[in-house]
Order: C-alpha cells, then structure tokens, then sequence
C-alpha cells in the first residue's frame, strides 16, 4: 500500500489487515459562493474558528460606525436544520445575546439569527413533535425559523435566499450535512453513494483482509433490512470497537460477529435548560429531556467526565467566558478540503478562495 504524509512525505508497507476509516467532510452543493464564503462546523477546528469569528463579529460590530456595517456583523444565517445546524443555533444564540448585553456599543442593536433548510420543518428526520418542540424554542428566542427556503447564492457581505431576499451578513454557517472523505472516490473499491461497501461484518465484499468503518463506510443497518447505518459518530464508535474485534477474529482469536444495533431515541440539546428528547421513544421537552441529554453525552464519553460535569456546572453558575482568542487560521478550515488553498483572508472578513 502507498501513502502520502501531510507534509510531502511518501512511501510504501505491506499489511495483514487494512482498516479504513477516513470519516466524512463537508457536503457542497453547487450554490455560487458557498466555498467561497461559508463556514462549516464538523471538526473541533471547525467549531473553534467559528466561535472566534462570531465573538469577533459582535466586537467588530460594537465598534462600527455605520449602521448598516454592524447590522450585517450581527446577522447569522445557518443552512441546514437538522441535528448540527439546530444545535448550533440554538447554542450560538444564547452566547450571542450574552455577549451583546456586555458590549455597550450593541445596546439595543437586534442580534438576528436565521435558521434556513429545505425541508418541510427542523430536523425533519425526527418525531414531528421533537420538530415542534424544537422550533418552538428558537422562535421563542427570536430565532427566525425558515422550512422550505435555503440560501441560493452567497457574496461578499449578503447572502440571497431563495425568496429572493438579500440578507446582509458576514456570517453564512453550513450545516447541511456530511459526505464520504474524497479519500474513498480514489480506491478502486465499490462504493454506495460515495461510501464504501462493506458488509455486516464491515469487510470490503471480495477483499477478506479489507475492512471499513464510520462515515466513509455503508455499513448495513441489520434493524432496517435495505438500509445503511447513518453517518454520526454514535454508529461509528461502535462500529470502530465491532472491526476491532472482527479484525481479531480473523487472525485467530474469537469469533466474528455482524454490527448491530438498535436506537433508543433522539437526544437535541437546545442550549440552556431546553432539549428535545425522545428516550425509549417516549417524547420529552424542558429541563427532564436536557437532564437526559446531558446524561447521555457523558456517559458516551471516554474520558474527563468529570471535568466536564465541572464545566457545565459552572456555565450554568457563572457568565460564560467569551474571549476570542484566535487560535485557529481560516486558512486551517475550508470548506472544500479539495481546494484548501486561501488568498489572504482578512482577519475580519469571511475567507475567499481563488475562482
């Protein structure tokens, strides 16, 4: 096998077993200026330099001399209402109404968030009564809740709905969703709508001593015969802990066993004390569904549970901490990992790549 390093480094090394697990990137669509402009929010650099563009937004805003400048500095549009973009509204809000209140330049200023999908209602993939709570909570917050509009062009400092709409903001959030890493399209290795055939055993059909997981993998969903596991971080967890053992099997120790594994529920949390939640398929809502939510999120973890207990004791105590200390560049995070190449971001300005 042949491999390429990060930094320009290559070479070759033979395997017993090869396990892929490139995982997922940004699904683009082709919207003119979306490369160009947006913000994604998948990887932990992603959702620091997005944290410190919108801290540094309403800085910048509290600052602006000209009305319509800090108008746009304080509107955020996120494309896509499923788990990521409803979560990352919510949260975002509530930190941007806290940091307003602080910022004497934004008194009485509107911080306005919109949150634009497709589909027919938030997180349409769900009860529609997780979808009512849900979207009853952002409205209530003064979110502007958007369901069958999307945006069809981003430029430089506006954004156009499909309406028709032009929406000054330097702000445009992409939250529509994951595809298979580019990885994948250059093996010559069947693949089902970009990811990897594998079967329930997450081996490569026809290569023995392949196996694949995650995100870059259709990994079949034994409890939906015909269907394939969804691409989130809970089925592949479990799937990386499934090859591993299976990968054991095959060099002799224990037995193989197909990947299973059956839902209990859907957890949002809506930031605060709000969530939506569904438990054993029983639909909840308020702080019983957050406490649930939270409860999950730390079991699922494996490790500093503590500290993160910690954390959100004292987020819930104390004035959340809201400096922006700039450690991520925009050119580290493109959207487009297959044009990563910036030219000259202004460090106030949504990043541009060349045409």
């Amino acid at each position: 096998m042949s491999w390429e390093g990060p930094e320009g480094s290559s070479g070759q090394v033979a395997y017993d077993r090869l396990i892929l697990t490139a995982g997922s990137v940004n699904k683009l669509l082709p919207i003119p200026g979306i490369t160009d402009y947006a913000h994604g929010f998948r990887t932990m650099a992603e959702a620091m330099y997005l944290r410190d563009h919108i801290i540094r937004q309403l800085e910048l805003a509290a600052v602006a001399a000209d009305p319509t400048e800090r108008e746009a500095r304080c509107t955020f549009v996120v494309v896509g209402a499923g788990y990521t973009g409803t979560e990352v509204t919510a949260q975002c809000q509530l930190m941007t109404t806290k940091l307003a209140k602080r910022l004497p330049g934004l008194a009485g200023q509107r911080i306005r968030w919109i949150l634009a999908d497709q589909a027919p209602r938030v997180l349409s993939q769900l009860d529609e009564r997780l979808s009512n709570t849900a979207t009853r909570v952002l409205r209530r917050r003064g979110v502007e809740v958007l369901p069958g509009e999307s945006v069809v062009k981003a430029g430089d400092g506006f954004v156009q709905m499909s309406t028709g709409e032009n929406v000054p903001t330097r702000s445009l959030i992409w939250c529509v969703g994951v595809r298979a890493d580019p990885l994948v399209d250059g093996i010559n290795l069947k693949t089902d709508r970009g990811r990897l055939v594998v079967d329930e055993y997450t081996a490569v059909p026809g290569t023995p001593d392949i196996y694949a997981c995650g995100d870059c993998a259709a990994v079949p969903d034994l409890t939906q015969p015909g269907q394939v596991c969804g691409m989130t971080a809970q089925h592949a967890e479990r799937q990386g802990k499934r090859v591993a053992r299976n990968v054991a099997a095959s060099l002799g120790k224990g037995s193989a066993k197909p990947y299973k594994h059956r839902d209990l529920g859907f957890l949002v949390d809506l930031g605060g004390f709000a969530a939506a939640a569904n438990p054993l398929h029983v639909p909840l809502a308020g702080p019983v569904a957050n406490a649930i939510t939270r409860a999950y999120h730390l079991l699922a973890m494996s490790g500093n549970r503590a500290r993160v207990f910690t954390d959100w004791a004292l987020s819930a105590t104390a004035a959340e901490e809201t400096t922006s200390l700039a450690l991520i560049s925009a050119e580290s995070v493109p959207l487009d990992v297959n044009n990563p190449t910036i030219l000259n971001p202004a460090p106030d300005r949504p990043r541009h790549l060349p045409p």
